[in-house]
């Protein structure tokens, strides 16, 4: 098996990192782990990972082809995590505070995001965007 870099630059390989949660072999214990699990989803263009990672009650219809869509417009650069609240292996919920850098339609750009992340019956969820 190839080591590959973890997108979510962690600096680990992604089999030591956010692989084993895109596998399912356990989920995230933590908001901030969840968080760049799903970056590296996206970069993977791993849907059913992100749908399963979103609060059921925060999916919506079609919250697959929506994600499928993004997709096919972009190609993730870069993850840039700015702050984290909460969200460890203790807590209920937590916010973190990131810019992702990508290359879209319009060329180079960066979405920047307050996250909100649940933890529900041990597992963690992404719950909204808050701004």
């Amino acid at each position: 098996m190839k080591l590959i870099e973890c997108p979510c630059g962690s600096g680990e390989t992604i089999q030591a990192c956010c692989g084993k949660w895109i596998a399912g072999k356990k989920g995230a214990p933590t908001a901030e782990a969840l968080m760049r699990s799903r970056y590296t989803a996206y970069v993977l263009e791993d849907v059913d990972y992100l749908v399963e990672t979103t609060l059921p009650a925060s999916r919506t219809r079609d919250l697959a082809e929506s994600i499928r869509d993004w997709m096919s417009q972009v190609e993730w650069q870069k993850l840039h995590v700015l702050k984290v609240e909460a969200g460890g292996r203790s807590d209920t919920e937590g916010t973190i505070e990131f810019i992702a850098e990508f290359i879209g339609p319009e060329g180079t750009d960066r979405h920047h995001e307050c996250s909100l992340f649940k933890k529900v019956r041990g597992v963690w969820f992404y719950a909204a965007a808050l701004q």
